[in-house]
Order: structure tokens, then C-alpha cells, then sequence
């Protein structure tokens, strides 16, 4: 009896502070993100990598973040290289070739999907009617374009210096062999094989010595190449340690993403101001969840560290409906139905305010007493581009503390599934993100 009277007063409690969502395009819903205009980074989550309403909702704060408060920079979990086309379409405005051409490999869905490419194409619009200089970017954080990195890095040497690109080409050929097998590599540097870690760093260093000149020629193809050089650097290292444990790989993963953020903020200017579109397991601070007190970090954390309150981060959870994922690795993209939320989740303690799309903020010394409410160990789910709801608590909840792992919750009762592009069979091949999901 106790412990009913105490779940109705807790739902009582996140009814008075959960804000009812107005629809995505209206005034009203933009308006309610003014609240983080002065943020230097936010963090938007999502509980899924299949889900429209996630990238939907994220898209409409984006757009208001952007439009009003001067936000330049929207920076993605997605590889350097493929996100790079779509930068090419949003800032240089050249035809969406990325559409056709990138996120070739497993998971395909994950941002070639409709709901990506119509923010692209608003952004493009959006972007021709400012000068170059105010052209917000789209960017990726990720580091698992080894191949595709290091031939970003050669193409730009290649045209810029013909010297540097043959030296760069005997370093980066230690790495020949496993180009289209990443994993592999660790695999043979655990079993004996020689490590590339100092070719790759090598090349990193040459190239930043390159600096002054480049910069005076064309300081973004520079850039561009030298975001290449680090990714190179930082696989090569993934790689080599993934099959060591998981929290030395996935704090390397983050730390490269937080490291890349960081870099394209200085590149920007004292001004800067960025959107960072990530998995919850990402941008919530990973020192508030069994991640963390496991041993690993992530950007949130991270982001928290660096700017404080200037960075917010905000996490978002669904209940039921259905997700666009996949059952094993590199198999076809399917449709699966999200199972209703567990009794002992934070999922559960928002579908118990009967509001079905909602912002829950609490920050500031007003919600002190819903803190202390969102303060207790909970289950949260979290579905990467695989989805098992077979074996859903072993695969897909984790523990988390509410209150200190985000500063805000959007809560979406019912939702539905990412709208692909294109074929939905990825290319051939081992995937890049092997053997991790999110």
C-alpha cells in the first residue's frame, strides 16, 4: 500500500512539472526551447537509433537553436566522411548526393532516412540566405571511417602536395591490409602482428606541420583533411584495443567525439555554438548510469566537465510503438514492435502522468523537489540499431539516476519508425561499428 500511495504521488509530482508538447512546426513548440539559447552545447539524446519522433522532435529544436539564438555548428554520431557530403549540400550548396552516395555500410538507416533529409533540405534553405561566414555546418564525431579517412587525407594531398601525399601513402599502407576489415587488424595485433599506431601518428604530425601554409590557401580543405588524419589515428588505436575489453573502446570512441566537438567550436571562433545529435548512452553524463560506474565516460560527461551548465543535456524516452533495427549485424533493416515499458523504469514513471508527449525540466533551485524524485536507481532502456525484445532486460535496460544523468526528458508515449532511403540492404561487408551498437 505504502508503495502505491508513494508511485501516485511521484506521478503526481512529474504531471505539475511535465509541460505538455504543442505539434513540432508550431510557434509554441519552438518557443519552449528558448531556454537553452544561451547554452554553449547542446546535447539532444534519443532512446533509439530508429525512431522518427526522436529525429523529428531533435530537427524542430535544432531549427529553433539555429533561427533564433544563432547556432552554428550541428554536429551528429555519424562518421567524418559521410557527414562531410552532407555539409557539402547544406553549406556549399551542391546537389544531395549524400542521399545516393554515403552511410553505405551497416546500419544504412541510421541517417539515410527521410527524416534526416528533409532538416537537410531546410538547412540548405535556410543557409542560402546567409553569408558564408554564417552558414551553420553539419559535422560527425564518429571514428569508424578508417578506409574512407584515409582517403580523404590522400585526396587532399594529393592536391595540394605531391611529396607529402607519397609519404603519407607509404604510412598509411601499414593499415593496407585490413582497410575493409577494421576489426581484423585488432584481432592481429593482439596475436603478434606490428601495430601502425606509430605510422598514423606520424602522418598526423606531418600534416599539422603543413599548418601555416594551408591555411593561407584554403583553410577549410585543410581542416577537412586534418579531422581526416585524427579519425585515422583514432581507429587505427579502436581497432587495436576493441578486442582488450569494451570500456578501453568506448571511452577512446567518446573521447575522439568530445575531442572533434571541441575542434570544431575553436575552429568556429570564440562564438561558436553547437547541436550535438547522439544516443542517449552518448549525451547523458555516463557518471549517473551503470556505464559509468562501470568505468566508462561519454561526451555528456565529458561536455559537463568542459562547460558546466553551459552545456545541456537533454535525454528523450518513448514507452511503445515500433523501430526501424535490425536482429543480428549486417542483416536487412526490419520493423520491430517496442515493447511496453517495465514496471521498475523511468519509461514507466512518465507513461504514468498520462501525457503523451512532454518536456520535463529541472534545472535551477525550483525543481529541487522534483530532482529529489528523479534522484532514486531506475532501469532505463536504450536500443542501439539492434533490437532483441526477446531478451529486452538483459539487452536493453541499464541503471540510471535521472536527476544527474540529464538536465531535461522529452517524453514521447507512442512512436514509429525512422523512414528509410533507398535500398534498405547495406553493402556488403563487416560492419564499421563492430562490435558495438550504439
Amino acid at each position: 500500500m505504502k508503495a502505491l500511495f508513494e508511485a501516485r504521488e511521484h506521478a503526481e509530482l512529474l504531471r505539475r512539472h511535465a509541460i505538455p508538447l504543442p505539434e513540432l512546426d508550431s510557434e509554441a513548440f519552438a518557443a519552449l526551447f528558448d531556454r537553452y539559447g544561451e547554452a554553449r552545447v547542446v546535447l539532444i539524446g534519443e532512446a533509439s537509433h530508429g525512431t522518427s519522433e526522436f529525429y523529428r522532435t531533435r530537427a524542430a529544436i535544432t531549427r529553433r537553436l539555429i533561427e533564433r539564438h544563432g547556432f552554428t555548428i550541428v554536429a551528429v554520431e555519424a562518421d567524418w566522411p559521410d557527414a562531410a557530403q552532407i555539409d557539402r549540400q547544406v553549406r556549399r550548396q551542391q546537389p544531395p548526393d549524400w542521399e545516393h552516395l554515403a552511410f553505405q555500410r551497416f546500419p544504412t538507416w541510421m541517417w539515410r532516412n527521410l527524416e534526416v533529409a528533409e532538416f537537410c533540405d531546410w538547412l540548405t534553405r535556410f543557409n542560402r540566405e546567409q553569408p558564408d561566414e554564417r552558414r551553420v555546418e553539419f559535422r560527425g564525431l564518429d571514428v569508424y571511417s578508417l578506409g574512407a579517412s584515409i582517403g580523404a587525407v590522400l585526396d587532399y594531398l594529393d592536391r595540394t602536395d605531391a611529396q607529402a601525399a607519397r609519404d603519407a601513402r607509404q604510412r598509411y599502407g601499414c593499415l593496407t591490409p585490413w582497410q575493409d576489415a577494421p576489426a581484423k587488424y585488432g584481432h592481429d595485433v593482439l596475436y603478434g602482428r606490428q601495430s601502425c599506431e606509430d605510422a598514423v601518428v606520424e602522418q598526423l604530425r606531418s600534416l599539422l606541420e603543413l599548418r601555416l601554409e594551408a591555411l593561407g590557401q584554403d583553410g577549410e580543405a585543410f581542416f577537412d583533411a586534418t579531422q581526416n588524419a585524427r579519425v585515422v589515428r583514432a581507429a587505427e588505436h579502436y581497432y587495436r584495443i576493441m578486442y582488450h575489453g569494451s570500456s578501453a573502446s568506448w571511452n577512446l570512441r567518446d573521447r575522439h567525439m568530445f575531442d572533434t566537438l571541441r575542434s570544431l567550436l575553436e575552429h568556429r571562433g570564440p562564438e561558436a555554438r553547437a547541436v550535438v545529435w547522439a544516443h542517449n548512452s552518448h549525451i547523458g553524463n555516463a557518471d549517473a548510469t551503470a556505464m559509468g560506474w562501470a568505468g566508462e565516460f561519454n561526451i555528456g560527461e565529458l561536455c559537463r566537465t568542459a562547460w558546466a551548465q553551459d552545456a545541456v543535456l537533454i535525454g528523450m524516452g518513448t514507452d511503445r510503438g515500433e523501430v526501424a533495427c535490425a536482429s543480428e549485424w549486417d542483416e536487412p533493416m526490419r520493423i520491430k514492435q517496442v515493447r511496453p515499458s517495465r514496471p521498475d523504469s523511468w519509461e514507466q514513471r512518465f507513461l504514468r502522468t498520462g501525457i503523451p508527449a512532454s518536456l520535463t525540466d529541472w534545472r535551477g533551485e525550483q525543481s529541487a523537489e522534483l530532482r529529489a524524485a528523479l534522484s532514486e536507481t531506475l532501469l532505463e532502456r536504450a536500443i542501439g540499431v539492434i533490437y532483441r525484445p526477446e531478451s529486452e532486460r538483459q539487452s536493453h535496460y541499464f541503471e540510471a539516476v535521472l536527476a544527474e544523468q540529464f538536465d531535461a526528458w522529452i517524453w514521447l508515449e507512442e512512436t514509429h519508425a525512422v523512414t528509410p532511403l533507398g535500398p534498405r540492404q547495406p553493402q556488403a561487408g563487416q560492419a564499421d561499428t563492430y562490435p558495438f551498437g550504439e
